[in-house]
C-alpha cells in the first residue's frame, strides 16, 4: 500500500501565529522540527498499519519546510514548488492520502484559518457548499480513487474533515482558542496520537480496499476582498463574474477545477495593491 502525506504547516504541533510558518523567521526554524516530528509520527504509524511506501509531499508556502536530515528513512520527500498537482502531487500513484497539518478555510474559526493566503479570498464554495483547501484536495483524491485516511490539525479542522472526508480518522494536536491562539499538546503526546491514528487508518484502508474514482463536473465560486480582484480574475477563460466581488466557473473534473482555482487566485494576488489589498 502506497500512501502520500500532503504536509501543510498551519495545523502542525505547536503552531499558533504567522511567524511560526513564515520561512526565514526564528520561529519557523523551530517549528520545522515540530512539523518534521508530526510527519515522522505519521510515517511510523502508516508502516505499522501495513503501508509499504510513503511519499511526503511538502504542501506549505515555499514547500521546503520538512527537515530531510531528520526524516524517517523509510519515507521519501517531494520538496519544492511548481508540481503539476501542487499540494496533491503524488496522489495519482497512491492508494491512500493523509492530510497532515491542515487548517480551516478563509472566514472560518480556527488556528491560522485561510484559503490560499495572500489572494484576498474571503469565501469559497464548491457545488454550493462551503469549501477550503481540504475539501478541494479531498475531491481531487476521490476522483483518482484514493481515500483520505487521516487528517491532522486543530480540533476545528478535524471537525470540518468530518464533512468532506467522513471516512477519515482524525488527530487533533491542538484546540483552537482564536486565530492566533490554541491549547497545544506537547510534541510527545501529539506524536503518539498521530502514530496511533495513522496505524489504525492504514489497517482500515487495507481491509476496505481502494474505491473506484469517477471524475465529474464541479462548480467553483470564489469571493474576493475587493471588486478589482474579481474584475482581474474575470479575464481568465471560462470564468464569469457573478457578483461585485465573486467569480465562478464550471470544471469537468475536480483536478481541472483545482488547477483553474490556482490560476484564479494567482491572478487575484497579483491584482492586490499594498495596504489597500
Amino acid at each position: 500500500m502506497r500512501v502520500m502525506i500532503s504536509a501543510d504547516m498551519e495545523g502542525a504541533t505547536g503552531v499558533t501565529w504567522p511567524d511560526d510558518v513564515e520561512p526565514g523567521t526564528a520561529a519557523w526554524e523551530r517549528m520545522r522540527r515540530l512539523l518534521t516530528g508530526d510527519v515522522n509520527a505519521c510515517v511510523a504509524g502508516l508502516f505499522a498499519g501495513g503501508a509499504t511506501e510513503v511519499l511526503v509531499n511538502e504542501a506549505h508556502y515555499t514547500q521546503r519546510n520538512v527537515l530531510i536530515e531528520d526524516l524517517d528513512e523509510r519515507a521519501e520527500l517531494l520538496t519544492g514548488r511548481h508540481k503539476p498537482l501542487g499540494m496533491m502531487h503524488g496522489v495519482q500513484d497512491a492508494d491512500g492520502v493523509v492530510m497532515l497539518g491542515y487548517h480551516t478555510g478563509a472566514g472560518e474559526e480556527g488556528v491560522l484559518a485561510h484559503t490560499y493566503l495572500g489572494t484576498g479570498l474571503v469565501d469559497f464554495r464548491i457545488d454550493g457548499e462551503a469549501a477550503d483547501e481540504g475539501r478541494m484536495n479531498a475531491l481531487v483524491a476521490a476522483e483518482h480513487g484514493v481515500p483520505v485516511l487521516l487528517v491532522t490539525g486543530d480540533d476545528l479542522t478535524c471537525a470540518a474533515a468530518g464533512r468532506w472526508a467522513p471516512g477519515a480518522r482524525t488527530a487533533a494536536v491542538k484546540r483552537a482558542v482564536s486565530r492566533y491562539a490554541a491549547v497545544c499538546l506537547p510534541p510527545a503526546r501529539s506524536a503518539a496520537l498521530i502514530e496511533a491514528e495513522a496505524a489504525a487508518a492504514a489497517r482500515a484502508a487495507l481491509a476496505a480496499g481502494r474505491p473506484v474514482g469517477v471524475p465529474r463536473e464541479h462548480r467553483f465560486e470564489v469571493t474576493f476582498h475587493a471588486t478589482h480582484q474579481a474584475a482581474a480574475v474575470e479575464a481568465v477563460p471560462t470564468v464569469e463574474r457573478t457578483g461585485p466581488r465573486t467569480v465562478a466557473y464550471t470544471a469537468p473534473s475536480a483536478t481541472d477545477g483545482a488547477r483553474a482555482f490556482k490560476v484564479c487566485t494567482t491572478v487575484a494576488a497579483s491584482a492586490a495593491e499594498a495596504h489597500y489589498g
